[in-house]
């Protein structure tokens, strides 16, 4: 079982990014999959989250400027984030419920986590 996070990097302010979290295996869309973040010295927060039946869920700390979805042919969930300000500045996980299809924002309740991929918003 793996979760590969990736397409962080640095991107200047306004600009935008997808991040890719591939499943290997087992199929994503058995379950619900999270995105979270974690800055330096932060808690980790819930930035997105697409169920296993494809609703998606978005905070509204980030609404409007974050959206998730999913690729079932190739197992693959995305994070597409626009307008990226420096305070989106963080390391980006995605993780998995093995307990359940239903999204959370509360890291706890997420069994499996991937290695993690880093954005930075800066000029």
């Amino acid at each position: 079982v793996q979760l590969q996070a990736s397409g962080g990097g640095l991107v200047q302010p306004g600009g935008s990014l997808r991040l890719s979290c591939a499943a290997s295996g087992f199929t994503l869309d058995d379950y619900a999959i999270g995105w979270f973040r974690q800055a330096p010295g932060k808690e980790r927060e819930g930035v997105s989250c697409i169920s296993s039946d494809g609703r998606t869920y978005i905070p509204v700390s980030v609404a409007g400027q974050f959206t998730v979805s999913r690729d079932n042919g190739k197992n693959t969930v995305y994070l597409q984030m626009n307008s990226l300000k420096p305070e989106d500045t963080a390391v980006y996980y995605c993780a998995v419920r093995w307990t359940g299809r239903t999204c959370s924002f509360v890291p706890g309740t997420y069994t499996y986590w991937g290695q993690g991929t880093l954005v930075t918003v800066s000029s």
